[in-house]
């Protein structure tokens, strides 16, 4: 039940009500729009069923000239760079305007010498360091050398002479020992002496036998293992002192190098013209916004810092389409127009790869071309200048204007109003053609009026044009076969077709 009361006070509600209101406003506006687009469609004329008034050209023979325009710029084929040549990076603090003429030993370009300056100590300092190391190296190898020869002569010797002398007299202590045993064997067999003081002497003679072989055993240690070890060592030292002064050496050489470097790079910093003539910046990449070359910006190695163009080779380069490009050859005339004259140039190249596209460009798909330019003094490198490239001539041809051919993708058609008034559809053969004209090889004959922008006024036109976004149905052999006959007998008549 109180479901039932909420209902109906909703019913009743003042939002309910506006919700009405609402809607009721906006039915009456739809209403009204639909009323004026009605009206203002019954106003316009009908495409079509207005013929009269609309704008014809007669169809006449003339010249036509089939060319590219690009735009480009002037410059010299031969250009003398002005690089820089210090290593990383470089801070330009001064450089010279373009489009000044210059004398020989003029300065161009000044860069910062600070960060080449505290190279320069560092790497001083490193050769001092490595010097020093070198020099300490060479006594030490001096040193392995002497302790050689001090071992063979010196402790050697001493060691092995007082070995013999042990040895000697170790000897002379086992022949004593011997003798006192034969000796003391002699009287006990006389009956003189016990046997205790026969093995006190053969107990001497045993002690003094095995005191010789330890003497013995001694110098044959020396000369076989412990002069080994000790030469061995001797000599290791030797050849490890030698790899280092080899690498104290070129390390010593590396830094000095390095120091050199740095202050010959230290000249470069100031760059001075090796001719006169005019000079003049690289042009700047089309995406950045200001030069590269300038006081306060940063160049690297080999960057390209000046140019000094040759006046007697002028060129301009442009970038030809490449829906024409294989239109353009060499040996090409072009006619390069310049602020104030023309000149009449020749295409000498023609990349076969080309430039990268980006956004930059439009993403449009571009080849270099170069067009020669007859040497002038009124030629100067950075002007503008508009390239018009001829790439075909046609004397005494039929000529139609662009505007009054429609393609329907199978043919391309026009519309011939006759004397009585009467228009008719023309299939055409076309050639080449400008952004004007068209060359027609057959279709239409001289003197025949066409119909400019059918599309604006025939409803035929529209019909034909519009087929040709009409998906194909597909059909039989017998139809294909129908239409190629079609075609033929359409052709044989003239190519007309009266409506």
């Amino acid at each position: 039940m109180r479901s039932g009361k909420n209902s109906v006070s909703d019913s009743n509600s003042p939002s309910r009500g506006k919700r009405v209101s609402w809607w009721l406003l906006i039915s009456l506006g739809f209403a009204v729009i639909v009323c004026l687009v009605i009206v203002q469609g019954s106003a316009l004329p009908r495409v079509g069923s207005e013929r009269e008034g609309v704008l014809t050209h007669q169809v006449q023979r003339g010249d036509l000239v089939v060319s590219v325009m690009e735009q480009g710029t002037v410059e010299s084929s031969n250009n003398t760079e002005i690089k820089c040549r210090v290593r990383g990076r470089s801070t330009v603090i001064e450089v010279i305007d373009g489009g000044t003429i210059v004398e020989p030993g003029d300065v161009l370009v000044k860069l910062d010498t600070k960060r080449l300056e505290d190279e320069i100590g560092k790497a001083t300092t490193d050769a001092h360091t490595a010097k020093a190391d070198l020099e300490r190296t060479k006594a030490d190898v001096a040193n392995a050398e002497i302790a050689i020869d001090a071992y063979l002569e010196g402790s050697y010797l001493t060691q092995l002479n007082s070995l013999e002398k042990q040895s000697a007299k170790a000897q002379a202590d086992y022949e004593k020992a011997r003798v006192e045993m034969g000796h003391a064997e002699a009287i006990f067999r006389q009956g003189y002496a016990n046997q205790f003081d026969v093995e006190s002497k053969r107990f001497a003679l045993e002690q003094a036998e095995l005191n010789l072989k330890v003497r013995q055993m001694a110098i044959n240690v020396l000369n076989n293992y412990t002069k080994e070890m000790r030469l061995e060592t001797l000599r290791g030292n030797l050849r490890a002192g030698k790899a280092k002064l080899q690498a104290d050496i070129a390390g010593l050489a590396m830094d000095e190098g390095r120091r050199d470097r740095v202050i010959e790079e230290l000249k470069y910093c100031v760059i001075r013209a090796k001719r006169g003539g005019l000079v003049i910046r690289p042009s700047a990449e089309a995406w950045k916004g200001q030069p590269d070359i300038a006081v306060g910006a940063s160049v690297r190695k080999d960057q390209v810092l000046l140019l000094m163009p040759d006046l007697t080779q002028m060129q301009v380069k442009v970038g030809i389409h490449e829906a024409l490009v294989d239109r353009v050859s060499k040996g090409q005339k072009a006619v390069v127009t310049l602020p104030d004259f023309s000149v009449e140039g020749e295409v000498t190249s023609v990349a076969s790869v080309a430039k990268p596209a980006g956004w930059w460009t439009g993403n449009m798909v571009k080849y270099d071309t170069v067009i020669s330019i007859p040497a002038s003094e009124d030629l100067k490198p950075g002007m503008s200048a508009e390239i018009e490239v001829v790439l075909s001539e046609y004397k005494n041809v039929l000529l139609v204007p662009v505007s009054a051919v429609v393609e329907t993708g199978k043919f391309s058609l026009c519309w011939v109003k006759d004397r009585a008034g009467e228009i008719e559809q023309r299939t055409l053969t076309l050639g080449d053609s400008d952004d004007v004209y068209i060359v027609v090889k057959s279709g239409l004959a001289e003197g025949d009026e066409v119909l400019l922008n059918p599309l604006d006024s025939l409803e035929e036109a529209q019909r034909e044009a519009f087929k040709a976004f009409e998906p194909a149905e597909p059909g039989t052999l017998e139809d294909a076969e129908g239409e190629l006959a079609g075609e033929k007998a359409l052709s044989s008549q003239g190519g007309k077709r009266v409506f």
